[in-house]
């Protein structure tokens, strides 16, 4: 089976259409991930200042926020709170990372794949490059 772009007049074959939707998907799913990320690491760096101003502080209490209330909490409580956030966040990121490169790595098996010669016939017809980081 295989289909024909009529515009062009080119022939795509089934599975090669199959594994440039691949490559788009694994494309939209990089970005979504990259973006995920980036609040991620953002977020965590506001625990890290805030880890530096509560290592500053001599307050008996801090008011905490946890999911969208705030907690009076003693300042050593505070401390441990903000480490487990921050462990937390740390896997958080790790696991973006680890999904971004199986998307990258997915995305350039098929390239490999699409590099073959006899996709030299799609000219500029179909574009294997990734979005902007």
């Amino acid at each position: 089976m295989s289909l024909v772009n009529e515009a062009d007049g080119i022939e795509v074959a089934w599975e090669d259409q199959q594994k440039i939707n691949t490559f788009s998907k694994l494309n939209n799913r990089l970005g979504d991930l990259r973006d995920q990320l980036k609040v991620k690491e953002d977020e965590k760096e506001y625990y890290d200042d805030l880890q530096m101003e509560l290592e500053l502080s001599d307050a008996k209490t801090i008011m905490y926020k946890i999911g969208e209330a705030f907690f009076d909490l003693p300042l050593p409580t505070a401390k441990k709170q903000l480490r487990t956030d921050l462990k937390r966040y740390d896997g958080e990121i790790s696991e973006l990372k680890e999904r971004c490169d199986e998307c990258e790595h997915g995305m350039q098996d098929l390239k490999v794949q699409l590099a073959d010669p006899r996709y030299a016939k799609f000219g500029k017809q179909i574009n294997l490059e990734t979005g902007p980081d």
